[in-house]
């Protein structure tokens, strides 16, 4: 059986709770695997029979660097998901033509330039600002009423950093509710999570990712049948399904799930949170090796 290589990243060694989990089903479905970090020259990713992209979570302030990798390993191997699926992924925009298609996703208003940012920030009372690439909830705040020259301020900054802005509406439901996250496997769902509610009103410091609580979630009809409509659009986009993907969900004004993320860059899988996620994955993988 052809060999895998997982491709992380240095500032995640020893810190991504599906990597041990993942490499022993690979195991034990009898899939050799190995770990490297995408941005280390050394590594000869032609040796492997596919590059499964994991936990890259450093590339959003190099998304350059990081998809000219993913188009050079496409040369010499299998990389899942595809490079062309990451760059539409890895730019929150991708969110706009999944409305145009039908999906149900979170209010959202753009601001390419600080002449449309007085628009974009007059939308909602209480609201979301962030970049429109990034990963791991950075460079991300919520606002009320009272904090619109804070909301300015991030804004502008994002900007700065050559990062278009996009603003949502803070759901209030997520208090009590928190996210769900469906996971999808080659176009089929495996399981599902939730996410508590993360944004306290200060834009999440330094760090690799910000720190979530995850459990176990049932998903209702409703929410599967959002995930799949997303994968299906995704899949009409894209020209098939993604190895993997994750869906987050949150609750819309009425408690209806509406779409506020679609993952398939680097998404964590939460595979402690379903006995056989790591499994499913570990067979994912290797049925795409044969």
């Amino acid at each position: 059986m052809p060999s895998v290589l997982l491709a992380s990243c240095a500032a995640a060694l020893g810190r991504d709770e599906d990597e041990p989990l993942l490499l022993a089903a690979l195991a034990d479905a009898g899939v050799t695997a190995g770990v490297a970090d995408w941005a280390d020259p050394a590594v000869d990713w032609a040796a492997a029979g596919a590059v499964v992209v994991r936990s890259t979570w450093d590339y959003a302030s190099r998304r350059d660097e990081f998809l000219a990798w993913a188009h050079g390993v496409e040369k010499v191997s299998r990389l899942f998901n595809p490079a062309d699926v990451l760059a539409w992924n890895t730019d929150k925009r991708y969110l706009a033509g999944l409305a145009d298609a039908g999906i149900p996703v979170v209010p959202t208003a753009w601001a390419t330039s600080v002449d449309e940012l007085p628009a974009a920030l007059d939308g909602w009372a209480d609201l979301v600002v962030k970049p429109t690439v990034s990963a791991g909830a950075r460079d991300t705040a919520r606002f009320r009423p009272d904090e619109r020259d804070g909301a300015a301020r991030l804004a502008a900054r994002i900007l700065a950093s050559g990062r278009p802005v996009m603003v949502q509406p803070y759901l209030a439901r997520l208090d009590d509710e928190g996210e769900t996250g469906l996971v999808y496997l080659d176009g089929r769902y495996s399981h599902a999570f939730r996410k508590g509610a993360l944004l306290a009103g200060e834009p999440l410091g330094p760090g690799l990712y910000a720190e979530e609580e995850i459990t176990p979630r049932e998903a209702t009809a409703a929410q599967r049948a959002i995930g799949d409509a997303v994968l299906a659009a995704t899949a009409d986009r894209t020209g098939g399904a993604p190895l993997y993907a994750r869906v987050d969900l949150v609750p819309g004004a009425g408690g209806e799930p509406v779409l506020i993320e679609l993952e398939l860059t680097e998404p964590s899988l939460f595979l402690t949170t379903d006995a056989g996620a790591a499994a499913r994955v570990a067979a994912a993988i290797r049925d795409r090796l044969q």
